[in-house]
């Protein structure tokens, strides 16, 4: 049975001590969505937006707040990055946007939190950016994709 690497013998959450760890190339990519109105989506596309160009802020936000993930996330280790790439693709089949970010370095942990949290600020992003215009709109799907590098190895979602 997998053990929770947080908790100490007592329960007590604790920051994971990787120092016998090898350093290696740790990557992994995550993915979120977000639905709006068509009306939004064409605003944003168009450059509408009284606040801006939405993407190229959601784009520096993610890269920002990987760069900050052990500022928020407790347990997390501060990580000396070497790459973070953001995309944005249209939904296919609904209205709305497709972020992706792949996170790298090499380090002794995983950039596992940091994809997630980056997917996830420029998510809250185009949020902020559009609310003006719709409410509505509905973050979700935030998810780990693949990742590689480490003791456990690659993994991918299927």
């Amino acid at each position: 049975m997998t053990q929770l690497t947080h908790f100490d013998a007592a329960g007590r959450g604790r920051m994971v001590d990787v120092s016998g760890k090898e350093t290696s190339l740790r990557i992994a990519s995550a993915s979120g969505e977000i639905r709006m109105s068509h009306e939004t989506l064409k605003h944003i596309q168009q450059g509408k937006l009284k606040k801006g160009d939405v993407l190229a802020v959601a784009d520096v936000a993610a890269i920002m707040a990987a760069k900050k993930t052990a500022d928020i996330i407790p347990m997390c280790h501060p990580l000396m990055l070497s790459a973070v790439d953001v995309s944005f693709d249209t939904l296919k089949g609904d209205c709305g946007l497709k972020v992706g970010v792949t996170v790298q370095c090499n380090g002794k942990t995983g950039v596992e939190m940091e994809a997630l949290t980056a997917v996830s600020t420029a998510l809250l992003t185009i949020y902020d950016m559009c609310k003006a215009v719709d409410k509505n709109m509905q973050l979700g799907a935030i998810q780990l994709e693949q990742k590689t590098g480490g003791k456990s190895g690659d993994w991918c979602r299927r």
